[in-house]
Parts: C-alpha cells; structure tokens; sequence
C-alpha cells in the first residue's frame, strides 16, 4: 500500500481516490480506513508513504488519530483533506505534526501540489 486514506464516507474516498489519479498519480496503491481505530489496526501490518485523513470521524478523529501516530514515533508523512479550515484547526494539525492540510473542496491540482513534495512528481 502506498497510501492510507482514512475518512468514514465511502463516497469521499472514491472522491479522493479519483482526483489523486486526475492529479497524475494512477500507479499507486491506495488502502482504506473508516476511522482511526481501523488506521491504526492497518499499520501494524502496513508501512504506506503516505496518509491522508478527514478530520471528523467516529471512534477515532482524525487528529486524535495523527496524535496517537506521532507519539508512537510514526513519523509518516500525514496529510489532512477536510472541510475544518480555521486558523486554528491548520495551526492544531501542523504543530501536531501534519505535512500539510487541503480543504474541501478540492482540485486535482491542489492534491498534486500537496503530494509532489512527498512523493515526488508522478
């Protein structure tokens, strides 16, 4: 698995799946999760590139989720795609370590300018 895309809605993982192809990244594999918990559960026998994370979900958030990563020492690249955008929400998940934070909605552009930095050019 390349990338972990975590987010309770089916639908917005097919969306997101979607616009990291139309961004030019077609050759990657892509695990789900609905949650944190289901995350966390993966990685212990998955080592993706990347993550990519909503912010609200049920069981486990998205932030609690990045949290919980980090101080286990997984310093995975940690991306967030969500509709939370304040200053405050940004400032909270980079200084908990996230690469970066795309907010909803989104281009194939947006998502290729957040990904070429992690896992180069397509």
């Amino acid at each position: 698995m390349d990338i972990l895309l975590v987010d309770d809605s089916r639908t917005m993982r097919m969306i997101v799946q979607r616009t990291i192809r139309q961004a030019g990244y077609r050759g990657l594999t892509v695990g789900e999760a609905e949650n944190g918990v289901q995350a966390m559960e993966k990685l212990l026998t998955e080592r993706p590139m990347l993550i990519l994370s909503d912010w609200n979900m049920p069981e486990m958030s998205g932030i609690d989720f990045l949290i919980r990563l980090r101080a286990d020492h997984n310093d995975v690249p940690f991306g967030f795609i969500t509709s939370e955008t304040s200053k405050g929400i940004r400032e909270l998940a980079m200084r908990s370590g996230a690469t970066f934070l795309i907010s909803k909605p989104f281009t194939p552009e947006d998502v290729q300018n957040a990904l070429i930095p992690v896992l180069g050019r397509c």
